[in-house]
């Protein structure tokens, strides 16, 4: 796979963002795990409208990459989750969850539900 060009776009594809019962989970221990300073930092920026809540705007990237859902390591590489800036890295095959979801992130599941 190659590296999609996710610097400079501000997390605008990064959102709402739908979350499996057991993703939810690691983020929970993710967030819990983070330093208060940090997750304070990342929980007070203001962000685009819609945008996931764990979108790091000062840093320009995913606050927490290592957690990230499966929709947010598909997207750019199926053909039902383009990149607008490199469409070439989609294959053929549209994206498709392995487990249902019970909620999405910014909407259903706000910073409050990881507090």
């Amino acid at each position: 796979m190659s590296e999609l060009p996710c610097q400079g776009c501000k997390g605008l594809c990064c959102g709402p963002v739908p979350v499996t019962d057991q993703e939810l989970k690691t983020i929970k221990k993710k967030i819990k795990a983070m330093p208060i300073k940090l997750r304070a930092e990342l929980e007070n920026q203001q962000r685009h409208y819609g945008t996931c809540i764990f979108y790091d705007m000062e840093k320009d990237k995913c606050g927490i990459h290592a957690v990230r859902p499966s929709v947010c390591r598909a997207f750019g590489y199926f053909s039902n989750m383009v990149c607008f800036r490199q469409p070439s890295a989609a294959g053929a095959a549209p994206w498709r969850a392995q487990a249902p979801s019970v909620g999405l992130l910014t909407i259903d599941f706000t910073w409050r539900d990881f507090k």
